[in-house]
């Protein structure tokens, strides 16, 4: 369910540097060290064709499943512990490869999540277990519509909060059904945000442009002020890097949400 940035070498040069200094009016230095100041200011570096601020990016695009939530027990323990109870007797290492083969083979329809998401999950469901028995079924579903199913990643309330306080929009951006709402407030993490983009809502899917560009006319940002963070190759950083956005792998270019919020407030930090 939803998983480096290069730039150019900076040489900031000080206008009086050269061997002039000792010599110069005070007001020149003066004058000399007002222009460096604001040069460092408004100074930006090139990435990806795009132009970023070095006083930080005005917002953040968060993934969800893989990213900001993980599921509290691994999937296919829960599938296995409340099949039992169904006369489910496929054991979870089973169900993990039955559960891969469902995401891996192509949906029918346009959307995969697409309101509730119930199809494609009943499809999920039976693939991985062989029980396609509607009272399992449905509690499962509504297993995962609760809040105390998911966790928190570690420091991801902290970061969140820091990061509105300085005035950086946010917005999740997830590959879900309608049950995503409800869990993020269950979790007390809805208010974070600005927006939540939610594909089942919006009628688009990660890797599409469309999806981001609805979070940035939600949040009335420009792309190249904005980056995306998520755990999936193609549907987040190829995603997002398409659609005009910078993009990090969650876990690979950053690996903490105490990194990510540093890295979004002063991104000169970490030019190489």
């Amino acid at each position: 369910m939803g998983f480096s940035m290069s730039a150019k070498t900076m040489t900031l040069l000080h206008p009086l540097a050269g061997g002039h200094m000792r010599h110069a009016p005070k007001w020149t230095l003066k004058l000399g060290q007002l222009r460096a100041q604001a040069s460092l200011t408004n100074r930006s570096y090139a990435t990806g064709g795009e132009s970023k601020p070095l006083e930080g990016y005005g917002a953040l695009l968060l993934d969800v499943g893989g990213t900001l939530l993980e599921t509290a027990q691994p999937v296919p323990e829960v599938y296995a512990r409340i099949g039992a109870k169904h006369g489910v007797k496929t054991a979870p290492a089973n169900i993990k490869k039955g559960f891969k083969k469902a995401f891996a083979e192509p949906w029918p329809e346009r959307l995969r999540y697409e309101g509730d998401g119930r199809p494609f999950w009943r499809y999920a469901v039976a693939t991985a277990t062989g029980c396609s028995d509607e009272k399992y079924f449905e509690e499962l579903y509504q297993h995962f519509a609760r809040g105390d199913a998911w966790k928190i990643a570690s420091g991801a309330p902290e970061a969140l909060r820091r990061l509105h306080n300085a005035g950086v929009k946010l917005a999740v951006v997830s590959n879900f059904d309608s049950r995503l709402r409800p869990v993020l407030r269950d979790l007390q993490i809805d208010t974070l945000f600005d927006a939540l983009i939610i594909s089942a809502e919006v009628g688009y899917e990660k890797p599409s442009r469309e999806i981001f560009q609805a979070a940035l006319n939600e949040l009335d940002v420009d792309a190249s002020a904005a980056v995306h963070v998520g755990d999936d190759p193609t549907n987040d950083k190829q995603g997002a890097l398409a659609a005009g956005l910078e993009s990090w792998l969650w876990k690979v270019d950053v690996k903490s949400f105490e990194e990510l919020a540093d890295r979004v407030l002063q991104p000169a930090r970490f030019v190489p």
